[in-house]
């Protein structure tokens, strides 16, 4: 099973919008991952530790990013924004594999630009 986390061993529940793009010769790319609402800004959320990273885990391993940033609207947190940079066609691969379990996960689809 694929999962998101953003606190180790704390699923994310909410499904984010994901962005991919990727580089002419497609050896490079970006994928921005933005959660409206996700569960891990709950005031409940707050004792359970604090944000390392975004966790993409599945039977292959961990994908991590450090790159995480909080959307706030009139000083209350309302999503979270992450980036991950794919920076060689083996990263681009193992993505699209988490990607493909956790779309199968969540019986979520690809839309192409």
């Amino acid at each position: 099973m694929a999962v998101i986390q953003f606190i180790k061993g704390i699923n994310e529940t909410a499904i984010p919008n994901i962005k991919l793009t990727r580089s002419r010769d497609g050896s490079t790319g970006t994928a921005t991952f933005r959660f409206n609402q996700p569960d891990i800004i709950k005031p409940e959320m707050q004792e359970k530790g604090e944000i390392k990273g975004m966790f993409l885990k599945d039977e292959e391993g961990e994908i991590v990013t450090t790159d995480v940033s909080a959307k706030f609207i009139n000083g209350r947190p309302q999503g979270i924004e992450c980036i991950y940079i794919i920076k060689n066609p083996l990263k681009w691969d193992r993505f699209m594999r988490f990607m493909e379990r956790y779309a199968n996960s969540n019986n979520l689809s690809f839309t192409k630009a």
